[in-house]
């Protein structure tokens, strides 16, 4: 087979309607080939090509003739000597990084490890067995797509709502969708789901991971898969498995077409990404990708003893962001999710990791430099996960400019206030204002807070209110695994319960938690399932549970369809009040001439907040009015934002609360907008006394209104 020399740039498979040039990095390689397969049954390649060319150690050839839909992989030459870092094994046929599209999902088998699986040296061993039957292999694609007229909806982000979900685990209950359907993409896109999206007011959709990724051999013998999927091994290709006709092109082709369907009806693709680790582990791990093709550029090594990783994520590796060539696929790889594939953001898992540029977290970090400068990526949607597993990983309230943050201080705060605890009322007061202590200061927006109670990992909202401890027995490792303290609030009964007295404290209380977060400044995060009191029965960390633990759950009972249509008057209520979604942090002070504050909070009797209610580790319960009318702000054609003024009360005492309402001009009233501790906790009514009594953990929100009626009176 002749081939040419082709060229360095792009990096990858790229067809040009002649052939296809390839291209792939490796620094300390002595040779490398390109293996072609005839199917994905072909239990060994049909033919091997070396690679002529080498240019600033990209090793580059161009084969004319060769169609999209070919499928290939490479063998890369060099010395194999783990001790000082070097793993290459021209025996194991590997996936090439900057693969666009997963032609065979990889079989496990002992071939799969550089080294002799059992040997007594473990990893100093070398294994020189053929892996051409178990390997995941890549395909060349047609880039082409028709997007017509697809606009991204760039929503702003003060008017942001985020819906956390799966793509398997969204549809694959989905009674209007054919069994085909379930589970994919198309599923995720089709008009039944988006309907529900629509219905329930979200704005976007964060996916779990979408990039191919591995399933660990030891969940895979276990009878379980890796389902969350935070274990990358294709960061330019979504997962075949979610492709409802799993071949190469489909499965580009129906993703492409879910983020045009979700573009047209105005919801915004956001996907969480892991680009910290990737799935080939420690140096016990399999050799799938770029382990054998450069281990020493792609991975940071103990600088001591370089057979061994540095593990700042708690999955065997971490990426070498101090590598030029490691931050240009990173990169690449986010400019083509949005070019190419019209994705809107990005949730960047145990960010923290991609800023450690010698041992510490580095907040001014390389990548956080090149992602500023960059004019495609800098105006994506970009969210950390403001930790990872080192020392000092811990970063909420430091991530640059630009950035927003899962606040997991506010996910802490609002559960322990919830819960109970005392001391937390100060907390509580600064979450909801949109966590000014952690961003103000360096110059960010309250929009910078993602603020939720519940994600993917951890106790589902219904779980967080019916379980003390957490069961996790079906993930087989005897109840080991997953966080111990979720500061979770029970009312003393463990799971399911036909009590319904206890039941409808759970209803309140899932309605007091996902009231909070809308009400709070910010950007609000909804787990899928949320709405319809979805349950994993306890188990908090089902990242291996592709199974009805998992899926999100259709046909509701009663209490859920009452809990469905209270998230979605909650968020239709937040849509209609700018004073809930404001751009700026409230100052504390009269507006526009004024003497009333933006913002003023009081003790339950009335009287403006006291350094000693403040302090207090009794107080359980506050009010706090937001001004509406003539906000301190602008919209983008410069008028001020007009909007109601909110009085809210929240309290989780157990027993009864009377708040003092706050004095308004004359022919004002106050109007009842919501109260969580009724059952027909919607009713609106003109509340005419000076007092209104909550009766025991619940959060009442009124407006002022010129009105003197509504209906139901006041009580």
């Amino acid at each position: 087979m002749r081939v040419r020399p082709g060229t360095p740039y792009p990096l990858g498979a790229t067809w040009d309607g002649s052939g296809v040039n390839f291209a792939v990095f490796s620094e300390n390689a002595t040779r490398v080939e390109l293996c072609l397969f005839d199917s994905d049954e072909a239990p060994r390649e049909s033919a091997r090509v070396s690679l002529p060319e080498q240019t600033d150690f990209v090793w580059h050839g161009y084969l004319p003739g060769i169609l999209p839909g070919q499928l290939y992989g490479f063998r890369v030459y060099g010395p194999y000597d783990p001790e000082r870092g070097l793993r290459f094994n021209p025996n194991k046929v590997l996936l090439e990084p900057y693969t666009k599209a997963i032609g065979r999902t990889l079989r496990w088998s002992d071939e799969m490890y550089g080294y002799r699986v059992g040997d007594e040296r473990a990893d100093l061993s070398f294994d020189d067995r053929n892996n051409a039957r178990s390997c995941s292999l890549s395909a060349v694609i047609d880039a082409a797509f028709t997007w017509g007229n697809d606009r991204a909806p760039r929503t702003p982000w003060h008017e942001t709502i985020i819906y956390e979900m799966h793509v398997r685990g969204m549809t694959m209950r989905h009674p209007g969708l054919p069994e085909s359907m379930r589970g994919t993409y198309a599923g995720v896109g089709s008009d039944e789901v988006i309907r529900h999206l629509l219905d329930l007011g979200v704005t976007a959709v964060e996916l779990m991971p979408v990039h191919h990724h591995a399933y660990e051999r030891g969940l895979v013998e276990k009878g379980l898969t890796n389902y969350w999927g935070y274990n990358t091994t294709a960061f330019f290709a979504p997962n075949l498995r979610y492709a409802m006709h799993p071949s190469p092109a489909d499965s580009v082709r129906e993703f492409r077409t879910m983020v045009r369907n979700l573009h047209s009806a105005g919801i915004e693709v956001i996907l969480d990404v892991v680009y910290n680790h990737t799935a080939e582990g420690n140096h016990l791990g399999p050799t799938i990708s770029l382990r054998g093709i450069d281990n020493m550029a792609y991975y940071r090594l103990a600088a001591d003893t370089p057979r061994y990783y540095v593990d700042y994520t708690g999955c065997g590796n971490t990426l070498n962001m101090r590598h030029p060539r490691v931050l240009q696929l990173i990169m690449d790889s986010l400019r083509y999710w949005i070019v190419e594939m019209h994705v809107d953001g990005f949730r960047f898992d145990l960010a923290s990791a991609l800023a450690r540029e010698l041992h510490a977290v580095d907040r001014l970090g390389a990548f956080f430099d090149i992602i500023h400068q960059d004019p495609v990526i800098s105006q994506a949607k970009l969210i950390a996960e403001p930790w990872d597993l080192g020392e000092g990983g811990y970063q909420v309230g430091n991530f640059p400019v630009g950035w927003a943050e899962w606040n997991g201080r506010y996910r802490d705060s609002i559960r322990r206030f919830w819960k109970g605890d005392g001391g937390m009322v100060s907390e509580l007061a600064t979450r909801l204002a949109g966590s000014s202590d952690l961003y103000d200061h360096s110059g960010r927006r309250p929009y910078a807070s993602v603020n939720f109670v519940c994600c993917h990992d951890g106790f589902t909202l219904n779980d967080l209110v019916s379980y003390n401890e957490k069961h996790n027995e079906a993930n087989l490792e005897d109840n080991a695994d997953g966080e111990s303290h979720n500061n979770s609030w029970n009312c003393g009964v463990e799971g399911p319960t036909d009590d319904p007295a206890i039941r409808a404290l759970r209803e309140r209380q899932k309605r007091n938690f996902l009231t909070t977060v809308f009400l709070s400044q910010g950007v609000p995060m909804l787990l899928s399932g949320d709405e319809v009191g979805r349950t994993q029965g306890g188990n908090n960390n089902a990242y291996c549970q592709d199974n009805d633990i998992s899926w999100m759950q259709w046909n509701l009972a009663p209490e859920q369809r009452d809990l469905l249509e209270f998230t979605r008057y909650l968020i239709a209520l937040r849509r209609d009040q700018p004073v809930l979604k404001r751009r700026r942090f409230f100052q504390g002070r009269g507006i526009r001439g004024s003497n009333v504050k933006d913002i003023t909070w009081f003790e339950p009797g009335g009287k403006e907040m006291s350094d000693a209610f403040w302090g207090s580790s009794q107080a359980r319960s506050l009010g706090v009015r937001l001004v509406g009318t003539q906000i301190a702000e602008v919209d983008a054609h410069g008028h001020p934002v007009i909007g109601d003024t909110l009085f809210v009360v929240i309290s989780a005492h157990d027993e009864p609360v009377d708040f003092t309402l706050p004095r308004h001009q004359p022919g004002q009233h106050w109007e009842r907008l919501l109260d969580t501790s009724l059952d027909d906790w919607s009713r609106r009514v003109v509340w005419d006394r000076a007092t209104y009594r909550l009766p025991g953990q619940g959060v009442a929100v009124f407006r002022v209104t010129e009105s003197t009626k509504a209906a139901g009176g006041a009580r």
